[in-house]
């Protein structure tokens, strides 16, 4: 196929692809931004031929047919449409059968022939530049969804990432702060081969293409779910609204649902030195941290600051009133969770310095060396500058989210000379000369580093057993997606809207 129908299939793809470029750009050219222009006849027929255009260019890919379940709503009665599972740029067939609009990198409108391509179905941008795009990006889908059906419906898929299909992730509020009623749409790919799927690990964007270009016959189905109105409560909280929806597309898709993000797994699987374990804690915490908006903008300089006030403190207990303040928010029912995972020996007291271990790990996953820079710096004695074996234990099981952790064997061999100190200058020139001194010296000693229990020992709330409000903690096989099917855990739900309110 590679020799045979690959070339032809790719060659009429492309020729499509160019054939659409002057009818869009056509359509595109003075048109406002802002406002949506009467849809005319040259312009109903220039859509007429573009959809014509992009199904035969899907159908040259092999994807001869497509099957449709269910009726697509209208604008007025459903401006947004929401989309799941995320997991290949075949999405897109979708969008091109209705010419929806999307959300998409302002960068995009700026690429040869596919920018203008974009440009045609008015995408609402988001520029990765402006600080404040995000706020823009909602106030803008507000604006289209709450228009009464002028504008073209908006397709988001709210996961914000492409998935395996296994499940769905937790759903990004976007699409739902508008509180206007949403279509939810479910798609599959019922192919006997998976080549669709394209995610941050496995094959790439051509390998994908050349696959699937291969197979002589590609499926795709999608289904268009009945219209979902919020409540007035959903309404007042995208959140739960976000959580509702999901749980109906994961009970058609019949597939469990997990309530960790995208950022979950970026988290995960950062290639820095130190691997979090598959039953690491701190994904737990990273959840927290972003519900209770803890995680900084300007992580550098926020990180710098509250090394420097915990190192202050040389290493003075703090209870749970005090980590409010040093914080600087009120104290609430998820921050008193937050804390229960640094109440190691039940006294209502936290070490503030593995708060700041932990955050520094969420912010920037793959920088090893800063968050351990920043750890000794906290840790380390005035006189010397230096840390005990002890100290570098707790240093490395809160970064890693585990309860127990032997660092015998590491810091041994840091410390040839057997002084019972480590600078960090000896650890970073180690680390350096060892790039996988976790995998030589953690795990050989920690043979269930990626096995074993997380971090603390409470039936609360903690390190090793934080289950807030219902949240289910067993996992499935691929170790970070947890079950979540409604029909199998009918207390996740009342406690997330308790988590939420």
């Amino acid at each position: 196929m590679t020799v045979t129908l690959f070339p032809v299939r790719l060659l009429i793809a492309a020729f499509m692809m160019l054939l659409a470029w002057p009818f869009a750009f056509l359509a595109s050219v003075g048109r406002s931004e802002t406002v949506v222009e009467p849809q005319c006849l040259w312009r109903r027929l220039v859509d007429i031929i573009l959809k014509i255009i992009m199904r035969v260019m899907w159908f040259a890919g092999g994807f001869h047919w497509i099957t449709v379940k269910g009726q697509r709503a209208l604008p007025a009665e459903a401006p947004i449409l929401t989309l799941a599972p995320h997991s290949s740029y075949f999405d897109a067939i979708p969008v091109t059968m209705s010419m929806a609009s999307i959300v998409m990198k302002a960068e995009s409108k700026d690429i040869p022939l596919w920018g203008t391509l974009i440009k045609f179905i008015r995408p609402v941008f988001v520029s990765r530049s402006d600080q404040d795009s995000r706020k823009k990006t909602v106030e803008e889908i507000k604006r289209r969804a709450r228009s009464g059906g002028e504008w073209p419906p908006i397709m988001i898929f709210p996961e914000g990432t492409c998935t395996n299909r296994s499940c769905l992730i937790t759903f990004k509020p976007g699409a739902f702060i508008p509180a206007v009623p949403v279509q939810p749409v479910v798609i599959r790919y019922p192919n006997k081969l998976d080549t669709i799927t394209w995610t941050w690990q496995g094959p790439g964007a051509f390998e994908i293409l050349w696959l699937t270009l291969c197979q002589l016959h590609n499926e795709f189905v999608i289904e268009f779910l009945p219209i979902y109105t919020p409540s007035e409560e959903e309404k007042r909280n995208p959140a739960l609204f976000a959580i509702n929806v999901r749980r109906i597309m994961a009970k058609a898709l019949g597939v469990p649902i997990t309530d960790y993000s995208f950022e979950d797994c970026q988290l995960a699987m950062a290639e820095g030195q130190l691997r979090l374990p598959v039953d690491t804690c701190l994904l737990e915490f990273a959840k927290l941290v972003r519900r209770l908006g803890l995680k900084p903008r300007n992580a550098e300089k926020v990180l710098q600051e509250y090394g420097n006030r915990a190192r202050k403190l040389e290493g003075q207990k703090l209870g749970l009133d005090d980590f409010a303040q040093f914080l600087d928010v009120p104290v609430s029912d998820m921050l008193l969770d937050m804390f229960a995972l640094f109440d190691e020996h039940d006294d209502n007291s936290m070490d503030i310095r593995e708060y700041v271990i932990a955050l520094s790990v969420v912010c920037r996953p793959a920088k090893t060396l800063e968050t351990m820079k920043l750890a000794f710096k906290m840790f380390e004695a005035d006189e010397d500058g230096a840390i005990t074996e002890m100290e570098l234990a707790v240093i490395l099981k809160t970064a890693l989210g585990v309860t127990h952790l032997g660092v015998s064997c590491l810091f041994t061999a840091i410390d040839c000379d057997d002084t019972g100190k480590l600078t960090f200058d000896k650890f970073r020139s180690f680390a350096e000369q060892h790039p996988d001194f976790a995998e030589d010296y953690l795990h050989t000693e920690n043979t269930g580093l990626h096995s074993g229990p997380c971090h603390g020992h409470r039936t609360t709330p903690s390190m090793s057993s934080l289950n807030p409000r219902g949240t289910a903690t067993t996992k499935t096989s691929n170790g970070i997606c947890p079950d979540f099917s409604p029909n199998d855990h009918h207390g996740t739900i009342d406690g997330l809207l308790k988590k939420h309110n």
